[in-house]
């Protein structure tokens, strides 16, 4: 198969597409740094001719809801048209178990619009909602660092291998339209203080982590809220394996 992935040099589109290649698929990459930009439209139609598949693993940085919606609702837009066009017959978006849960986060919203627009879209489509990564913690724990010291909220998590994620995606592109897919968790639940302490600790990095709720994660996400739904599919590493890769 010819399969296009969008956002092909994140981290979760790097690993996508080696695990599709590794599938024995044409992999067609799509990024602004490949020549292709979703947001103008730029070198969208020329990269989905003749593709099967679109996976969609875009990211934006974190921002202002208005903006963020506006940005994922445009790529995703722009991709469908494009798609469409092209005669893909297969959108899969990666999503965020818990999306429709949380409200007042800016990405959960662009999130959401991505899944509304793929389901009212022309693309036959396959969203998968997976849970928070192994390397979140140490992510949203360098947002703040400042001299050696950074606040992080102490939610409860279940996070999942980016590797396993990819996996996932690329077996998704290769079948059939499933609509939504039950969500895409780890094994076990984590406290993310202690993901990022541990993750610290594996780099050969001190750092003062301050638990605190603020920012773009407040309360609202505290409890079992971002925790996988029922009939979760649960992905094999856990985060003492992938903790172990990082030494």
């Amino acid at each position: 198969m010819r399969i296009a992935v969008a956002g092909a040099t994140g981290n979760i589109g790097t690993l996508t597409v080696a695990a599709l290649a590794r599938n024995g698929h044409e992999v067609v990459g799509i990024s602004r740094s490949l020549g292709v930009d979703l947001v103008s439209g730029e070198g969208l139609e020329e990269a989905l001719t003749g593709v099967d598949a679109v996976v969609d693993a875009t990211n934006n940085p974190p921002g202002e809801r208005e903006r963020t919606v506006e940005y994922l609702g445009t790529a995703t837009r722009n991709l469908l048209a494009a798609g469409s066009g092209a005669g893909v017959r297969h959108h899969v978006l990666l999503s965020i178990a818990a999306a429709v849960r949380v409200d007042g986060n800016a990405h959960y919203a662009g999130k959401r619009e991505q899944e509304r627009l793929v389901a009212e879209g022309p693309v036959p489509w396959t969203i998968l909602p997976a849970t928070q990564f192994h390397d979140f913690a140490e992510m949203v724990a360098g947002w703040s660092e400042r001299d050696g010291v950074a606040t992080i909220a102490p939610l409860l998590v279940q996070p999942v291998a980016p590797a396993d994620v990819a996996d996932v995606l690329a077996e998704l592109a290769e079948g059939e339209p499933r609509g939504r897919y039950p969500d895409l968790a780890g094994p076990d639940p984590h406290d993310l203080v202690d993901m990022a302490r541990r993750t610290h600790l594996a780099r050969g990095r001190s750092v003062k982590l301050v638990p605190t709720w603020s920012g773009i994660i407040g309360p609202a996400m505290a409890g079992d809220v971002l925790l996988p739904a029922d009939g979760a599919r649960i992905a094999p590493t856990t985060f003492d394996t992938w903790l172990d890769q990082q030494r």
